[in-house]
């Protein structure tokens, strides 16, 4: 199982790096914080103080096509914000 699936890299997301250094990634669903935590650690050899979780609800969608209106939604999704050690970082761009 694949732990750590992505970093959200939004602007709300970054924000909380430049002032609390925490970074959001989007993990996998049945990940608990003790495994999200230990993943982040081994992966970016960081300290991590706290792990925050929460499921996001996929969004409707909808549009107008020439078959006529279609609507769907969007996955679900598990995000996880991590807090890391003061004046340690998190370099997502290091691994490009």
């Amino acid at each position: 199982m694949e732990i750590i699936k992505k970093p959200i890299l939004t602007e709300k997301a970054s924000i909380l790096t430049e002032k609390l250094n925490r970074y959001a990634f989007k993990v996998d669903h049945r990940a608990n914080k003790i495994q999200i935590k230990l993943a982040v650690e081994e992966m970016f050899g960081v300290t991590v103080v706290a792990v925050n979780t929460a499921v996001v609800a996929g969004k409707t969608k909808s549009r107008h096509t020439k078959a006529g209106f279609v609507s769907g939604r969007s996955p679900k999704y598990k995000k996880a914000i991590i807090t890391v050690k003061d004046g340690e970082t998190i370099d997502f761009y290091s691994t490009l």
